[in-house]
């Protein structure tokens, strides 16, 4: 990957809608090579999908909280389990004190107090710490400059 592919995602991060002639201009090349290297991506695995970024308060997913699990077993076979809560956006096993942390979007606090509950309900599951967020400073996306 060289710095113009760099350059071709840091302005689809901007905004994926861009014209492949948009896209060209702005990094020097022909809308039809800036299409080719996109693709080129794409094939690679570099640009997983194109998506849309949704603000989640306006969406019902205002309360934004992080929870270490702490468990009795590996929770690495555990991952259907919580991809099965739509709440969690995001799981990882982690090395530390806990096992697994995840991202938790809801509506209300008391909505959240039931996806704990639930992560409760899954097996191998010993204990929570939840953080709620009162304020996120920024989000970024994965950086292309290497």
């Amino acid at each position: 990957m060289d710095h113009i592919d760099r350059a071709l995602l840091a302005k689809l991060q901007e905004d994926a809608t861009q014209s492949y002639a948009g896209l060209g201009q702005a990094v020097g090349l022909s809308a039809g090579a800036a299409h080719e290297r996109v693709r080129k991506l794409r094939e690679r695995g570099v640009i997983r999908r194109t998506t849309v970024e949704v603000d989640p308060a306006v969406v019902g997913g205002g309360v934004l909280a992080f929870v270490m699990i702490d468990s009795t077993s590996w929770m690495g076979d555990a991952a259907e389990d919580f991809a099965a809560l739509p709440e969690i956006v995001e799981a990882h096993i982690i090395a530390g004190s806990a096992s697994v942390l995840v991202k938790i979007r809801t509506a209300t606090t008391e909505l959240l107090q039931d996806v704990l509950r639930r992560i409760y309900a899954i097996d191998g599951v010993s204990g929570t710490q939840a953080t709620v967020v009162l304020e996120t400073f920024f989000e970024r996306p994965v950086s292309p400059q290497a």
